[in-house]
């Protein structure tokens, strides 16, 4: 199996990730038929089906599985030691592929990437949004953002964005009116929420610090999600009372729609970092957007905008 061509598997790795030939065509600016006869001659010359295909979906095989968790990370190194030999210009060029949650989407990314986009023209940026915490090289990025708690030890990790953050809570105006201020976290199992739903299906506790410890409580539930801008309409809206990032609420609070509440207990944490596997080719498009957050942060220190301890 040693002459099994590279473009082949690159091809069968990027259908797999996208979950559609169509999709995945679309970013190599192929057709997907190319694509469709690449994975097909896989599976011929592996002799194992890697993809199962209906009019609806794409998605890996157990053979396909085990094949992408050891295709990832040498792909990732080919393609850095491709793009590294190709940067003539001086400039780096090539994809940048990174992992995000919702938030860190919404919120940090825009500013950021518009300035890092606009120094390194070479440069296609790939966001995926995505509240999971994952295996980054096994799902075929270059890097992740996550919050610290979430972060492996053996990843180096670069802070972006603000240092703290906070989970905020708030309700619509007529809301309050209707069923009463909660003066305390016990009050809202008496309350009506708007609650997140991660696609993994979890519905993490809200947690609130109170003395030197974690209140933690199962909010009953009156509308789920998993798209942060339909739960903060449904608090607007007054279907009952929503905690969540400060920056989520912030102009509806500013607006008047929302009015914030329980502010005793408003819950800061470390800001996000982005992270990586430690490797001895770091793709070109990586350390550009390394090099560019680390210069970011140190304007910011100069500045007075980032406190000492916490610029690099």
């Amino acid at each position: 199996m040693t002459d099994l061509p590279l473009a082949d598997l690159d091809a069968f790795v990027a259908v797999a990730r996208e979950r559609s030939f169509r999709a995945a065509a679309r970013l190599r600016g192929v057709s997907p038929s190319q694509l469709s006869e690449a994975v097909r001659r896989l599976e011929e010359r592996l002799g194992a089906r890697l993809l199962n295909r209906t009019t609806r979906s794409v998605t890996p095989t157990e053979a396909g599985e085990r094949l992408i968790e050891r295709l990832n990370p040498a792909i990732l190194d080919i393609r850095s030691a491709l793009e590294a030999v190709g940067e003539t210009s001086g400039q780096p060029v090539g994809r940048l592929r990174l992992n995000v949650p919702s938030a860190v989407a919404h919120f940090i990314l825009p500013d950021i990437l518009d300035p890092f986009m606009e120094l390194y023209p070479g440069i296609v940026v790939e966001i995926t949004a995505d509240d999971r915490f994952l295996d980054v090289l096994a799902g075929g990025f270059d890097a992740g953002i996550r919050y610290g708690e979430r972060l492996e030890s053996d990843m180096i990790a670069v802070p972006i964005g603000p240092r703290e953050q906070r989970f905020i809570t708030a309700a619509a105006p007529a809301y309050l009116a209707r069923h009463g201020t909660p003066q305390r976290p016990g009050d809202l199992l008496a309350h009506r929420c708007i609650v997140h739903r991660f696609l993994s299906g979890a519905m993490p506790a809200w947690e609130f610090p109170e003395e030197g410890r974690m209140v933690r409580l199962q909010p009953p539930a009156r509308f789920v999600s998993n798209l942060a801008g339909l739960e903060v309409g449904a608090a607007e809206a007054g279907h009952g009372v929503i905690r969540t990032f400060e920056e989520f609420l912030t102009p509806a609070i500013d607006a008047g729609r929302l009015v914030r509440i329980l502010v005793t207990w408003d819950e800061s944490f470390p800001g996000p970092y982005l992270y990586y596997a430690s490797r001895r080719h770091v793709p070109p498009p990586l350390r550009a957007f390394v090099d560019f957050l680390r210069a970011h942060r140190r304007r910011q220190q100069r500045d007075g905008d980032v406190p000492q301890e916490d610029a690099e």
